[in-house]
């Protein structure tokens, strides 16, 4: 993701093969430090379990090592493939993958490399257009293997309303054997199945669209899937802006510009913190109001006001909401909480700048609150810190 017109939205999706307890699929993507450029990775291991989990993750890690080196994209496929070990018995690679790398330009304009190695092609949609894309064969030279090998390289243009959805063959290959899929689920039926899903809603984000296309493949095998299942999708669109604002200001006259500013943002709104939804009622003259649908022994129950998406407790949900995003946890398998209400505003949002109030609530200082909760300015660190380098959010941050 970055600043400016258009955001890069990734996320992925995944089910392991039946009755293993880790897969042979592994999904990478990082941002560099200057945030121009975003590379994602797609590695499928030969087999399945512990093995082809190694296999894919040298892979994918390597993928993303060299594409942020200053070797051309084709030349780092071609230094992956002759590293990756073949198959004495079944002659092929013991590993596939598939790369994406994403350019940031100046002027708005992003363009993504697709390279590929015997993994299922790429789709890339224009909305709800599937968009043919012009592939270059680069033939490679392995003694070892013992038939032709070739890579597939392109390059595209993406704009608002582009997606480029990569999978693993667990998901073309679903259905392998029934009445309606005899030869499995296939390219053209994939195709047309993210077509439907994309015509009735345009703005589905990555993360649902993957989650989608995984849940109709794995259907397909009946609920017990003969292969991992994986499937990654990056879409280009306008961002999606949260704004969250937590303790009061330093100075009591500046409350009245803390709510002019949250209640004036163009985008989705949390207030954190008892006092300081206190002070937003006070000024906005609106009553907040306690769910007790949320009601958890650990967490405090969420609340509501006219005018802002979510209103919490402070400290102990802001430390639960950091906790629960370093792990990766995901928001499905949480329960109905404060904490699970704050992480779907948060994964869902592109950018989320935060307005910190400065003065010190002398119940942070009681030497019975559990150290691990630390202050309002290391949880929000902490909060930013994964939001950039895991899940490519951009933040930013001030002070009243």
């Amino acid at each position: 993701m970055r600043p400016g017109k258009f955001v890069v939205d990734v996320d992925y999706a995944q089910f392991y093969k039946q009755g293993q307890r880790i897969g042979g699929d592994v999904f990478l993507y990082s941002r560099n430090p200057e945030k121009n450029r975003i590379v994602c990775t797609l590695s499928d291991g030969l087999g399945s379990g512990v093995k082809a989990n190694v296999l894919a993750s040298m892979t994918a890690h390597m993928a993303q090592k060299l594409s942020f080196s200053p070797i051309n994209a084709v030349h780092s496929a071609e230094i992956i493939m002759n590293t990756l070990p073949v198959c004495k018995e079944r002659k092929i690679s013991y590993s596939t993958f598939s790369i994406i790398q994403i350019l940031l330009g100046e002027q708005d304009g992003i363009t993504a490399q697709l390279i590929e190695y015997d993994n299922p092609r790429m789709f890339l949609f224009d909305r709800s257009v599937s968009v043919p894309v012009e592939q270059k064969r680069i033939i490679l030279d392995r003694p070892a293997a013992c038939k032709d090998e070739s890579l597939s390289w392109s390059s595209v243009g993406l704009e608002n309303g582009c997606r480029l959805i990569m999978m693993t063959d667990g998901v073309t290959q679903s259905g392998l054997g029934t009445h309606r899929y005899p030869l499995g689920w296939r390219r053209s039926a994939v195709e047309s199945f993210i077509q439907q899903l994309l015509k009735e809603d345009e703005d589905i984000s990555s993360k649902e669209l993957a989650r989608a296309i995984i849940q109709k493949a794995r259907a397909l095998d009946a609920g017990l899937p003969k292969d991992d299942i994986t499937c990654a999708v990056v879409t280009v669109r306008r961002p999606r802006d949260l704004i969250i604002a937590t303790g009061p200001p330093y100075r009591e006259s500046d409350d009245a510009a803390l709510v002019e500013q949250v209640m004036d943002f163009q985008g989705k709104k949390i207030i954190s913190g008892g006092t300081t939804a206190q002070i937003f009622s006070r000024e906005c003259h609106e009553e907040v109001r306690v769910d007790l649908s949320s009601w958890n022994a650990d967490i405090p129950p969420a609340s509501s006001m006219k005018g802002v998406d979510l209103v919490t407790e402070g400290m102990l949900t802001l430390n639960r909401v950091a906790v629960e995003l370093e792990r990766r946890t995901p928001v499905e398998e949480l329960p109905p909480t404060a904490v699970r209400s704050y992480l779907e505003l948060l994964l869902s949002s592109d950018r989320v700048f935060f307005v910190v109030g400065t003065t010190i609530n002398e119940a942070h200082q009681d030497p019975n609150i559990p150290f691990e909760i630390g202050i309002r300015r290391t949880i929000i660190h902490r909060i930013r810190t994964v939001l950039e380098d895991s899940y490519l959010k951009e933040t930013s941050l001030s002070y009243l």
